[in-house]
């Protein structure tokens, strides 16, 4: 260890992961660093980081590995056709922030325990900008005793909750998904309302600050609605990606959920659109070019 602090390795710097390392060096951990484009690391060098060319390197002496990938199969496929679970330390916790299926979380955990190593999936809600305030969300499912060794790691990203069992973490973020993916669907409704009966959208946003229809979705994508900016913070492939899981979840679950199944209908339509990689604020793009359809 250096000055005390627990030695990191972060696999997958993305826009989530480059601004969660840059708060890992920023509150001093040392943190060794890998991404499938190289490109995408390199820049987190200047910031502090080492970068290595493989993710059985980045692992290799680390007590605290954490991934940011984009599906389950990448998580399963850098954990053991990379060789990363033979290479990481019997006493090194294994962190998986990214969102993926519940059932896949508790394979890899339920595999890691045949290497001997302990495992949390922590996924994460708050965005980028979540991310690079260090203010994230996030939900640890797991051993609470892991938790709690990691809650110095844990308070450099944000806020900590111990949701349950290995798995317990991406039910819950599934069920945020769920919440933000609905929101963004009411928010920009209420927006084409407003406008179509007279009002700025952006006056309107700001007249129901503060009142019950308060919430981070109408600051932030109710923001970039107004502002019309959709680079993605995170991008409706993911979403519907996430929603997907939702509604596999409640199937198996023989749940009806038809909120949830309408917002991931349409955030489908988005997607063959071709709103695959524009922030999830984009669905107002699609409720705007349906409304136009039906006033042709």
């Amino acid at each position: 260890m250096t000055s005390g602090k627990k030695m990191i390795a972060f696999l997958g710097t993305g826009l989530m992961g480059a601004p969660m390392v840059r708060c890992l060096l920023k509150a001093g951990f040392p943190v060794t660093v890998w991404n499938r484009d190289g490109a995408k690391a390199a820049p987190l060098v200047a910031d502090g980081a080492k970068q290595v060319q493989s993710p059985a390197d980045a692992v290799a002496g680390a007590e605290v590995v954490f991934t940011m990938l984009t599906n389950g199969a990448a998580v399963a496929e850098v954990l053991f056709e990379k060789g990363v679970a033979g290479a990481m330390s019997k006493d090194a916790i294994f962190v998986d922030c990214s969102s993926i299926a519940p059932s896949i979380a508790k394979e890899n955990a339920r595999l890691l325990g045949e290497y001997g190593i302990r495992s949390l999936d922590a996924p994460v809600s708050g965005g980028t900008a979540g991310a690079a305030a260090g203010t994230l969300a996030i939900m640890a499912g797991g051993d609470a005793a892991d938790v709690e060794a990691l809650k110095d790691v844990f308070a450099a990203l944000g806020r900590v909750t111990h949701v349950g069992p290995s798995g317990a973490g991406q039910i819950c973020k599934l069920a945020n998904q769920q919440i933000v993916a609905v929101t963004i669907g009411a928010v920009a409704e209420a927006m084409i309302l407003a406008e179509a009966g007279g009002a700025s959208r952006a006056a309107f946003r700001d007249a129901i600050r503060g009142g019950f229809a308060e919430s981070r979705i109408l600051e932030l994508h109710g923001g970039r609605m107004v502002n019309r900016d959709f680079v993605p913070g995170g991008a409706s492939a993911n979403q519907l990606k996430d929603l997907d899981a939702v509604m596999a979840m409640a199937d198996s679950l023989s749940l009806t959920l038809p909120l949830t199944r309408q917002v991931r209908q349409a955030f489908a339509d988005f997607v063959a659109e071709g709103g695959a990689e524009k922030d999830h604020s984009g669905l107002l793009l699609h409720l705007e070019k349906l409304n136009r359809k039906d006033q042709a």
